[in-house]
């Protein structure tokens, strides 16, 4: 990627002539425009009904498959959509995003998200090279790849400093974030608190989300059902980054007759004597509970360490244990259903990723917090009633799909899903609502 070059003065006065003399062609061929549009969507709603019109009704999908048909009829329905979104992705100097490519670890752990949504919008047939034509601006900061040497965690102290650096570069040398104070600007923060940038609720609370921040649009992975300073913002809920390639290499050399041996499975982080941080207990003794309540029960396949063939013990697994750590959401939630393993999720109050794409209740099991005690009755009873029709709905390729992120983006995959809800909130978008504010003033 080529360092974004300082523009001269002409080019300043350039872009502002162009500005202007675009905004008194909109107003001129506004109507010109507006009943193009109409006669293109009449012929495709006669086209579209006319399929369907002409369709075989007993080619329809078995009651087992309806949610399925949903999700096709979902992506279906935003093609044209996507068709006419655009978006420009500002070419930032290394400093903010490739240069830490230098570690490895930058483009494969599970913050990696805003590498990944980076590369693939590069690539897109939606990406404008037009700032001008654009309806939203992506901002490629890398903020989670500043690893300790003490823990080899993401520490993300700086976070708020290169991302204020950045806005100051884009707002001194375009004129398009001024234009709406960043209201169509574009940012991933995939850290446990989203862009409140801290990995503890109260500390991640008492900083809140930057100010220069607040007016734009969050890519990021927290999310809870009720009101919350860290998502107090415009934002889109995504899944943390789980590498296609190897979920790929993991399900080819899975068993090959599919047997799953593991009932239950966690792997990971449970303290057994957990420790009082600032007033809080990590995963709020919901993992602590579980290794106490079921490290001996035999049905339950539970370690405290890691190890590197994790991710086959999963596609090994009937059940996957996703509790809370710090925060509500992990990277377990991805990786179960990607391989195949019904994702159990104990924590209570979270939002799940591309909810109007991924069926999450026919998919997944939730099991309240203070219901954990009774983890190992509540999956026997799933396991006798309706856990094959979990697993059929689990399966769908098109639901691993949505929660994957491909270098290029591929149709109904984790990038095109964030297209999607980006087409959805095109009234923040300058052009749109330019035209809005035209067809006010001629009322």
């Amino acid at each position: 990627m080529t360092e974004q070059k300082t523009p001269s003065k002409n080019r300043v006065f350039y872009v502002r002539m162009k500005l202007i003399h675009k905004l008194q062609l909109d107003k001129t061929n506004f109507f010109h425009t507006y009943y193009k549009c109409l006669l293109c969507f009449s012929l495709s709603l006669y086209f579209f009904t006319s399929y369907f019109i002409s369709s075989n009704p007993n080619n329809a999908p078995t009651p087992t498959h309806v949610s399925q048909s949903n999700v096709v009829e979902s992506t279906t329905n935003t093609l044209g959509v996507l068709k006419n979104l655009k978006v420009f992705v500002y070419e930032l100097p290394p400093k903010y995003n490739t240069d830490w490519l230098a570690n490895e670890r930058c483009s494969s752990h599970l913050f990696a998200s805003e590498v990944a949504i980076h590369r693939a919008l590069l690539t897109t047939d939606a990406r404008t090279f037009d700032p001008f034509e654009a309806d939203f601006f992506f901002v490629p900061v890398y903020v989670s790849c500043n690893f300790t040497t003490v823990n080899a965690f993401p520490a993300i102290g700086h976070a708020r400093s290169l991302i204020s650096s950045a806005v100051n570069l884009v707002s001194t040398d375009y004129p398009f974030w001024n234009r709406t104070r960043g209201s169509d600007h574009v940012f991933v923060a995939s850290h446990d608190f989203g862009a409140c940038f801290h990995t503890l609720e109260d500390k991640a609370i008492a900083d809140g989300i930057p100010r220069i921040l607040k007016n734009s649009i969050l890519l990021q992975t927290f999310g809870v059902v009720h009101r919350h300073p860290c998502q107090d913002v415009e934002n889109v809920m995504i899944p943390p980054y789980v590498s296609p390639e190897t979920v790929r290499t993991t399900l080819e050399t899975a068993p090959a007759d599919g047997r799953r041996d593991i009932w239950a499975f966690f792997r990971g982080k449970m303290e057994v004597h957990p420790k009082n941080i600032s007033g809080r207990f990590y995963s709020k003794r919901v993992r602590t509970e579980i290794w106490r309540k079921f490290s001996s029960d035999r049905r339950f396949y539970l370690r405290r360490h890691r190890f590197g063939g994790y991710l086959s013990e999963i596609a090994r697994s009937v059940f996957c244990l996703c509790p809370l750590g710090w925060a509500p959401w992990s990277p377990r939630l991805v990786e179960s259903v990607a391989l195949g393993c019904v994702p159990v999720v104990i924590a209570d109050e979270i939002r799940l990723p591309f909810s109007s794409a991924v069926r999450w209740s026919e998919i997944s099991v939730t099991v309240a917090e203070r219901d954990v005690g009774r983890l190992g009755k509540i999956l026997e009873r799933v396991a006798g009633t309706n856990l094959s029709v979990i697993q059929r709905n689990l399966w769908d390729p098109r639901t691993r799909r949505a929660l994957l992120y491909y270098n290029r983006v591929q149709e109904g995959d984790a990038t095109w899903q964030v297209l999607v809800s980006l087409s959805e909130k095109l009234g923040r978008s300058y052009p749109r609502s330019l035209v809005t504010d035209q067809l006010e003033s001629d009322t």
